[in-house]
């Protein structure tokens, strides 16, 4: 079984940076599909991106796209989440899961219960 624990979360300014890392053990992690969801208080946990193990398959959210960034370091079995022109919407705790593919993580599917988040918050 894949564990993930994620960290990078912080308090930031609109329009400000931040970089979020989601560190993979077990076994075959280097295998999976990759991404990231976030939760904002009183709504659903959405999809946000994705990235497949070999790291040539990715996908982001319409809301996120041009602005976020994923990417993958096979070798430290860690994910990473590069947040850009950051706004106040984006506020909420981030969650890293893993999957087969990052077309199933984009509808949700994922495997493994979800970690702990981390929270980003942007403030105006």
């Amino acid at each position: 079984q894949v564990q993930l624990v994620e960290s990078g979360g912080g308090l930031v300014q609109a329009g400000g940076s931040l970089r979020l890392s989601c560190a993979a053990s077990g076994r075959n992690a280097g295998l999976y599909a990759l991404g990231w969801f976030r939760q904002a208080p009183g709504k659903e946990r959405d999809f946000v991106a994705a990235i497949s193990g070999s790291g040539n398959s990715i996908d982001y959210s319409d809301s996120v796209k041009g602005r976020f960034t994923i990417s993958r370091d096979n070798a430290k079995s860690t994910v990473y989440l590069q947040m850009n022109s950051l706004k106040t919407e984006d506020t909420a705790v981030y969650y890293c899961a893993f999957g087969s593919t990052t077309r199933n993580l984009q509808s949700g599917d994922h495997f493994g219960s979800w970690g702990q988040g981390t929270q980003v918050t942007v403030s105006p």
